[in-house]
């Protein structure tokens, strides 16, 4: 903090930085999404403040598995599942008990919305430490732009339990089966990002962030699969 203070534009540029790649991706998700009956802003901003909350509560507890977890692979796995379950609740908060979900494309874009709110403020406490020591282009660059990476794995991977619920909207004797699919890949989608992340140091960022690209295509393509049903349903 004492380095912050003492160039007071390293906060500024790393909420910035932060922030930025999270609203840039939230921005391209609800234009993919319907157009023409958009989700409520005020919904999807709480959403997203939410998931930015949850940060905190998932940085403990990361913090305090650290006291069981000796083995590296063990701790990725453990911290995905922490991370990809707090999003969950996240969500549950706002989506389950009410009147909010209308369609199925509305599934992912709530899961959406928080973690990219949650990739968001992981982002900022990221970027402070680099930009406040090297300055903010210095800082951007550390760690081979992670967090734009981070950004858009949060995404996808909160997506895909939203799409599997999406995918189930209009077959409930699936939904537990569905969501549990959801939930194994979208650990396991956080868990590979971060493993290789970790074990390339950052080296083969190029080569894992085209990977999230590719599974990003396919999450469009199950939203415009979403869109449909909708169609159908009201035909």
């Amino acid at each position: 903090m004492e380095k912050l203070t003492k160039d007071p534009n390293a906060l500024l540029y790393a909420i910035a930085g932060g922030i930025a790649p999270a609203l840039l991706w939230l921005w391209f998700w609800l234009y993919e999404e319907d157009r023409e009956e958009p989700e409520p802003f005020g919904l999807i901003l709480i959403t997203f403040i939410l998931g930015g909350i949850i940060v905190l509560i998932a940085m403990w507890m990361e913090k305090f598995s650290i006291n069981f977890l000796k083995d590296n692979t063990t701790q990725i796995i453990v911290w995905a599942s922490i991370e990809e379950i707090l999003k969950l609740i996240g969500v549950s908060f706002i989506v389950f008990g009410n009147n909010i979900i209308r369609r199925p494309i509305d599934y992912p874009m709530y899961f959406i919305a928080t973690a990219l709110g949650f990739a968001a403020f992981e982002n900022v406490l990221y970027l402070i430490k680099p930009m406040s020591t090297s300055g903010s282009v210095v800082g951007m660059l550390t760690g081979n732009l992670r967090f734009l990476g981070s950004t858009l794995l949060h995404a996808i991977a909160s997506s895909m339990i939203g799409s599997a619920l999406g995918l189930s909207f209009y077959i409930q004797k699936y939904r537990i089966p569905y969501f549990l699919i959801g939930l194994i890949a979208a650990i396991t989608l956080h868990s590979v990002f971060n493993f290789f992340i970790m074990k390339g140091g950052g080296g083969n960022f190029i080569s894992v962030f085209g990977f999230l690209w590719v599974i990003a295509i396919i999450n469009i393509l199950i939203f415009e699969k979403l869109k449909r049903m909708k169609t159908v349903q009201t035909v």
